[in-house]
């Protein structure tokens, strides 16, 4: 029972290190795309610096990468655990009574965003790997200029993507509402702070998924 417990633990806590992990990420990748709003230029050199620093190409990504394929199968795999533990029967009839909506429907939040992430790696990262590996142009250019400003505005023309990409992000923020504090008490992090880690954490749940629907909507409008 002890090994089952403390294994149970060491799970939740290697998904709550991830989540941390993970939402650090979104945090420095909005701010990376929140300059395309105010400057182009700002936008390009700082995504070309990202594209083409060693440090970041060949140690941080593969982290990343690492780290997204974590935390989803850990999440399917706590989600397994706790209904064969509960029963699906128990889970259905008093989840409402003891548990949140968000709570209760993590597994669908998180799959949203796991069928929104491969489209966003299909739109973006699978063509950047492409241009830098396959074609081997590491210049950032297309005709004299920076091509990354230009390239994400192409991507929000059509309404069905910009659509795609707000629906996301509303499940991304009702994933975090839950996800952020519930990773705060899984690493034990209840003590004077927790009031206000519960309001920075809805803060954070609801202005980052809101700041990249305004960047969508922002050059959709704007191109």
């Amino acid at each position: 029972m002890s090994g089952l417990l403390s294994s149970s633990i060491a799970r939740k806590v290697s998904m709550a290190l991830s989540a941390f992990f993970l939402m650090f990420f979104l945090l420095q990748h909005f701010a990376i795309n929140i300059t395309s709003v105010f400057s182009a230029d700002a936008f390009n050199e700082t995504s070309h610096f990202m594209g083409t620093n060693p440090l970041i190409q060949y140690v941080m990504q593969p982290v990343l990468l690492f780290g997204v394929i974590f935390h989803f199968v850990m999440g399917f795999v706590l989600e397994i655990k706790n209904k064969k533990a509960q029963g699906v029967k128990y889970a259905k009839n008093k989840g409402a009574a003891n548990s949140s909506w968000m709570s209760r429907n993590m597994i669908y939040s998180g799959l949203a965003i796991l069928i929104f992430m491969i489209i966003h790696f299909i739109d973006f990262w699978i063509p950047e790997l492409n241009t830098k590996y396959i074609l081997g142009d590491m210049s950032g250019l297309h005709n004299g200029e920076f091509r990354y400003f230009h390239e994400l505005q192409e991507k929000f023309v059509p309404i069905w993507r910009v659509a795609l990409y707000c629906i996301a992000f509303v499940f991304l923020a009702l994933h975090l509402l839950h996800g952020f504090n519930s990773a705060f008490q899984s690493v034990g992090a209840n003590n004077k702070y927790t009031k206000g880690l519960k309001t920075f954490g809805k803060a954070y749940a609801i202005l980052i998924p809101l700041g990249f629907i305004f960047i969508a909507l922002f050059h959709h409008f704007n191109h």
